[in-house]
């Protein structure tokens, strides 16, 4: 109906127009006079007609996207049950704190695909790794983690050089399951360091963005990162590309790395160095016998 009543204004002002113009050529004889109101007449007809077609399709493309931005909203709406209603309430906040997430440059993760991409990573990587762990007993029952830790092993042999800083608590140095998994990564070609929990950079000393950080992430190559999150959530941690992201976990490296401690291999057990430029530890034969094979 719209549509056709724009059509109707448009030919009502044609007739309009091209009426007067007669009157003035047919009655009062003023030709020019009548030219003139028939052209401009024509071209205003014209001109509105063009205006309005324009103004009704940017009406209908903004519905639209507003219908689209609205579509969660409006759903909500209609759903009458209460407790229907605060589930979808839920899953809306939910829905938003993974929509903060990448809004800010992180992909969340699950688990699998967490260690599925720290996988890839590795088997991308061409210079350096770098990354900050706490000691994980029992890792070498779960095949996730020894997937993630064979493409370790074929990065170093592809030349790549594997930091990684274990944070320990200071009586963790001594207990056996603790000891074996410094042993096999010392002996795998790995720079392993140790940082004790309360010597991490705090807050004030990170200086980055308002993120809390798990103190458990790597850094490849200096362009991508990943994180474990430091709660208990739906997702296990999270990737970034974002470069500022990215220089934020170089910098915090960087800080954990300068208040770590180098580790040496003596006789059958890994200790703290006292010098800041120990030489990294000599491989010896790992206790327990058992080793992840390189492939």
């Amino acid at each position: 109906m719209r549509k056709k009543i724009q059509d109707m204004a448009v030919l009502i002002e044609f007739i309009a127009g091209s009426g007067l113009a007669i009157f003035f050529h047919l009655v009062l004889h003023h030709e020019e006079v009548a030219y003139i109101i028939f052209g401009v007449g024509s071209l205003l007809s014209l001109a509105t007609y063009l205006l309005r077609e324009d103004i009704e399709q940017t009406r209908e493309k903004l519905t639209v996207q507003y219908d689209y931005a609205h579509e969660i909203t409006f759903t909500i709406a209609k759903i009458t049950d209460p407790e229907c209603r605060n589930k979808a309430h839920e899953i809306l906040a939910g829905t938003q704190r993974t929509l903060a997430l990448l809004l800010q440059g992180y992909v969340p993760l699950d688990e699998t695909e967490f260690y599925m991409k720290g996988t890839k990573y590795f088997e991308e990587s061409k210079r350096r790794v770098k990354a900050v762990d706490p000691i994980t007993v029992g890792w070498d029952t779960r095949g996730s983690l020894l997937n993630y830790y064979q493409a370790n092993l074929r990065a170093i042999e592809r030349g790549v050089q594997v930091t990684r800083i274990f944070v320990l608590n200071r009586e963790e140095m001594l207990d056996t399951e603790v000891q074996k998994v410094l042993l096999l990564q010392i002996n795998d070609g790995i720079e392993v360091r140790i940082t004790h929990r309360d010597e991490l950079p705090s807050a004030s000393e990170i200086n980055g963005p308002d993120i809390a950080s798990s103190f458990d992430f790597a850094i490849y190559d200096d362009t991508v990162a990943t994180e474990v999150f430091n709660l208990p959530g739906k997702y296990f941690g999270r990737k970034t590309r974002d470069s500022a992201l990215v220089g934020y976990y170089q910098h915090l490296f960087d800080l954990i790395e300068h208040g770590s401690h180098p580790v040496a291999v003596e006789g059958d057990r890994v200790v703290l160095t006292e010098g800041r430029n120990a030489q990294p530890a000599e491989s010896t034969p790992l206790l327990s016998g058992k080793r992840i094979l390189k492939v």
